[in-house]
């Protein structure tokens, strides 16, 4: 008999530890972009910045840290602006694709 785990139980998944190449961060960018949930992408980058450390992505992208953990995370609806000085700090940048029918 298999023992059942109750949801609530599960541990929250976090991708920050994963984060660990430009590589890895482009793919993972690119795979929340593709759900087109500008909720996710805030959490996104949060997770990534968490990853390259908050305090010196606020640093680069001249956004105080508090701001930026405001501005990342799931509830936020960030500036394009915001997202596009976080992605500048992390040394990538966001990039238009013809969709195919």
């Amino acid at each position: 008999m298999t023992k059942r785990i109750k949801v609530a139980k599960l541990l929250d998944f976090d991708a920050a530890p994963y984060l660990d190449s430009e590589e890895a961060i482009a793919a993972y960018l690119t795979d929340i972009l593709t759900v087109n949930d500008p909720a996710l992408l805030a959490t996104a980058l949060g997770d990534i910045a968490r990853a390259r450390g908050m305090s010196e992505i606020a640093k680069a992208s001249g956004i105080t840290r508090e701001a930026l953990y405001k501005a990342l995370r799931a509830d936020a609806q960030p500036r394009f602006d915001t997202i596009n000085r976080v992605c500048a700090a992390l040394g990538v940048k966001l990039v238009a694709q013809a969709v195919h029918a």
